[in-house]
């Protein structure tokens, strides 16, 4: 999906021969979470019976504290995008954001997935002439978010990776 022809061993977990530690990859899942989970809302407003995206976030962030494997919450990941799947505008965004917060427990890149959807959720809730000003509000929120050591690596990654994150981490 988002994922550049050639990876970046530093966004690659030890467990599968790359240089993220197990601690920088469960940051960088609660980043993801919490970068979901602030435009959670946009989804739940219109669809408060599908519990599937905000049970993402809660895996993600429980599979960050070794209570949940990993294999069961790119599960739950893939049910929360399946709750997109109809949907369109902002719900649609933030319920693959959910998603991807989710499946960064599968692979760490997915952080990047769940920071662009809630960028596109918030910017798709906003009225046409103020979309711009809304995403960029929102991508400076997410980097104030980021863990301090993993700050330079998220940007350095946001810069590789935006013209195939649709260009919503521009300055």
């Amino acid at each position: 999906m988002i994922f550049p022809a050639v990876r970046d061993p530093r966004l690659v977990s030890i467990r599968r021969g790359g240089l993220l530690s197990e601690a920088d990859h469960q940051l960088l899942a609660l980043w993801a979470a919490t970068c979901a989970e602030h435009v959670l809302g946009l989804f739940e407003d219109s669809n408060s019976e599908d519990g599937r995206p905000r049970a993402a976030v809660e895996a993600a962030r429980a599979w960050a504290r070794g209570e949940a494997k990993m294999m069961v919450t790119r599960a739950i990941g893939g049910h929360a995008m399946g709750a997109a799947r109809f949907l369109h505008g902002a719900p649609r965004f933030a319920a693959y954001a959910s998603g991807q917060a989710a499946c960064v427990a599968h692979v760490p890149e997915h952080d990047l997935g769940a920071a662009a959807y809630a960028i596109k959720a918030a910017a798709a809730a906003a009225s046409r002439d103020q979309e711009r000003d809304v995403a960029r509000t929102e991508r400076d929120w997410q980097r104030q978010q980021i863990p301090g050591h993993l700050r330079s690596l998220v940007l350095e990654d946001q810069s590789r990776r935006n013209s195939i994150c649709w260009s919503v981490f521009d300055d």
